[in-house]
């Protein structure tokens, strides 16, 4: 895909957002169930069931998937796609492109071993590496605004509103 078909596909999209602001605001959902025979929950992807388990760091086998880990393929999986959206708008010539994400856990605050040990992540490090010929404050550019509107980065660099409910 290029610049222009991009942004004709994005046109009618942005026009109609303009037009009416409630339609921009889409409710995502994520869903669950708790497994009956393992410390685990069972996460609906939409393509196929992913196991989530304790880490081995908690007690885990390593066989199921760390949901920390997974925090860090989302980010990873949109920063990528922001990353190739913002190129192909600028019409930045990128070749290959890789985007990896690593974090900082102290695990005691994860089970309570420590009241000041923090429960999450310390650091997040979200790196890219580019192929590509482009002058560096191009680069500068396409990193700003891939930062700018990747929907997990921003999610956790500001705090959304956070509820917790429970129902029978």
């Amino acid at each position: 895909m290029d610049a222009t078909e991009l942004k004709a596909m994005q046109a009618p999209l942005k026009q109609a957002y303009r037009d009416d602001a409630s339609q921009a605001l889409i409710t995502l959902r994520a869903k669950g169930s708790i497994d009956d025979q393992s410390v685990a929950c069972k996460v609906e992807t939409g393509r196929a069931l992913a196991i989530a388990g304790l880490h081995p760091a908690t007690g885990g086998s390593g066989l199921e998937l760390c949901s920390g880990d997974m925090l860090l393929e989302a980010l990873v999986a949109c920063a990528g796609v922001t990353l190739k959206a913002v190129a192909t708008a600028l019409e930045f010539k990128l070749g290959a492109a890789t985007v990896e994400a690593e974090g900082d856990l102290d695990f005691r605050g994860t089970l309570g071993v420590a009241k000041d040990a923090p429960v999450g992540f310390r650091a997040i490090r979200l790196n890219f590496k580019l192929d590509t010929d482009e002058p560096q404050e191009r680069i500068d550019s396409l990193l700003k605004l891939t930062e700018r509107y990747c929907v997990v980065f921003q999610t956790i660099s500001q705090k959304p509103e956070l509820m917790v409910s429970a129902r029978r």
